[in-house]
């Protein structure tokens, strides 16, 4: 009786293997776990630097920065909505950095993520270098960053880059990993961001805010003045966002004070 009993219960609720047979669905294997994440943000960072890059080389001047902004800001919309549900569609190392230290993904997804991210964004620029004229590949350095041209820019550079990098980290953060703030409008908010950061931050550094972004130009055009500008700048904004996370704006399962 009590072996029948188990038995009835079984079937009216079934185990979650037993559904997932059911409706013809399997657990998720470690090509899904692992593989198609990595695959992920590579495909995704080498989209959004080709379309970054061909935005900058073939800038039309009447656009001004305008451009730019959108290019980046709408592709980084778009491919955060389609590829969020496969690997968090991070594309940027600093963004990354932040979501792991936040407990957004597991340690040992960092390192694959990050070296994903940079093939990509040689990737990407490689592809903006087939798709565009040789003299505006030439004349935009390939879309490297050369708005700083000397030490007494530096400064400001830096700063723009770690206030820019971690008000679009946070953006990230609030509403996409921190659940009292997580919002469908992710991908929307987090390409808006971007687009403002351009247009307020392009003259003063060039508004990288991702070294991925930063490293595909450079190697594809070998130009390293003052390269480490947008790898400083981006992984320590990416820092700041986090302990403003952690510690001040955070719901209470990721402060880790004032609980």
């Amino acid at each position: 009786m009590a072996e029948e009993k188990h038995q009835l219960h079984d079937m009216e609720n079934g185990s979650a293997a037993a559904v997932k047979k059911r409706d013809g669905e399997r657990p998720s294997g470690a090509y899904e776990r692992v593989i198609q994440p990595c695959v992920a943000e590579l495909v995704g960072t080498a989209f959004f630097v080709f379309v970054g890059c061909v935005s900058v080389i073939e800038n039309v001047e009447a656009a001004g920065r305008l451009q730019p902004a959108l290019a980046h800001g709408l592709a980084v919309a778009v491919l955060v909505a389609c590829m969020a549900e496969v690997s968090g569609a991070h594309f940027n190392p600093p963004f990354t950095m932040a979501v792991y230290l936040c407990g957004g993904i597991q340690m040992k997804m960092v390192v694959p993520y990050i070296v994903c991210q940079l093939i990509g964004g040689v990737l990407g620029a490689a592809m903006s270098r087939v798709m565009t004229s040789g003299e505006h590949y030439a004349s935009a350095q390939g879309a490297a960053f050369a708005v700083v041209q000397s030490e007494e820019q530096l400064m400001a550079a830096i700063f723009g880059e770690v206030a820019m990098t971690c008000l679009v980290t946070t953006v990230v953060l609030m509403s996409a990993v921190n659940t009292k703030s997580k919002s469908p409008m992710a991908p929307f908010l987090i390409g808006c961001t971007v687009i403002v950061n351009i247009l307020a931050g392009a003259d003063v550094s060039g508004a990288c805010l991702n070294p991925a972004r930063a490293l595909g130009p450079a190697l594809m055009m070998g130009y390293w003045r003052y390269h480490w500008v947008y790898w400083v700048g981006p992984l320590s904004g990416g820092l700041v966002a986090t302990v403003l996370v952690r510690l001040l704006l955070g719901d209470r399962k990721l402060r880790v004070i004032l609980k």
